[in-house]
């Protein structure tokens, strides 16, 4: 008699059946996460003030063309950002071993990452860019380091507040 369709079929690979854990993973959880708000930070800035407002471009320091491919290959990181952050994140849900609160959490660190390696690395030390051009800089910097800050304070919270109600 013939197998029906719901019935389980036999494993003939071989292999021992592989045991799926269910402890949540709160690292992977966390910097899997970390990439997707790294991707979501990126677009924000490459739509916002790359492509919207025409403020800058990931690389200020060479002839318009240098500064649209320079966008381009930060467009091209985002997705990749994006895209394996996604795909990772869905392995660690599959697996039932997501820790969803550290999720957010990850996303926060990464936006607030990004936005204060941007602000501080690529706008003072390395000088690549500026957020914009014949203006005071000061209150464009001050926003733009304090809301990166503002989202790692908050990811942070959100990572203790996790951790403290995962121990009760």
């Amino acid at each position: 008699m013939p197998a029906s369709p719901d019935s389980p079929r036999p494993d003939t690979s071989g292999r021992a059946p592989r045991e799926v854990p269910t402890a949540p993973d709160a690292r992977r959880s966390l910097g899997y996460a970390a990439l997707i708000g790294i991707g979501v930070m990126a677009a924000i800035d490459e739509i916002v003030f790359h492509q919207l407002l025409q403020w800058h471009h990931f690389f200020d320091r060479a002839t318009p063309t240098i500064g649209i491919i320079s966008d381009g290959l930060l467009h091209a990181a985002e997705l990749l950002s994006l895209v394996i952050g996604t795909f990772l994140l869905l392995d660690l849900a599959r697996q039932r071993r997501l820790a969803m609160r550290l999720v957010w959490a990850g996303v926060l660190f990464g936006m607030g990452g990004f936005q204060l390696f941007d602000g501080i690395v690529s706008h003072k030390l390395l000088r690549i860019h500026q957020i914009r051009y014949d203006v005071d800089l000061l209150a464009y910097d001050l926003a733009w380091n304090l809301s990166a800050i503002a989202l790692l304070l908050l990811g942070a919270w959100l990572y203790r507040r996790t951790r403290q109600l995962r121990r009760r």
